[in-house]
């Protein structure tokens, strides 16, 4: 029986600089692109909270210019404005009222 030998050859094996620039790309790109992602919902979520908080301030605004639209309306009414002017000790008589008509 004869005895068999095995020889390793070592290749040397190198990448030329556009291999390696493409690799390193690669890599790069496999890092890069996870938080990218993470990072974009995330600021995709706070404008979102942001959007939302704004929704329910303008709701509120909203409700507040009306309840004080009412109450300008209560307050302009003429019996309130009566019994304003007569608590001041002001009276009403048609008398002084005068019209002006504007000429055309």
């Amino acid at each position: 029986m004869k005895k068999k030998t095995v020889v390793k050859v070592k290749r040397n094996f190198h990448f030329t600089k556009f291999e390696k620039l493409l690799y390193s790309l690669a890599l790069f790109l496999l890092v890069i692109t996870p938080i990218a992602t993470v990072l974009s919902q995330a600021t995709l979520s706070k404008v979102n909270y942001d959007v939302e908080k704004m929704k329910k301030e303008i709701t509120s605004q909203e409700r507040s210019n009306e309840s004080l639209s009412m109450k300008i309306s209560e307050l302009a009414s003429l019996d309130k404005i009566q019994e304003v002017a007569e608590s001041e000790g002001l009276s009403y008589n048609n008398n002084n009222i005068k019209s002006i008509n504007s000429a055309e």
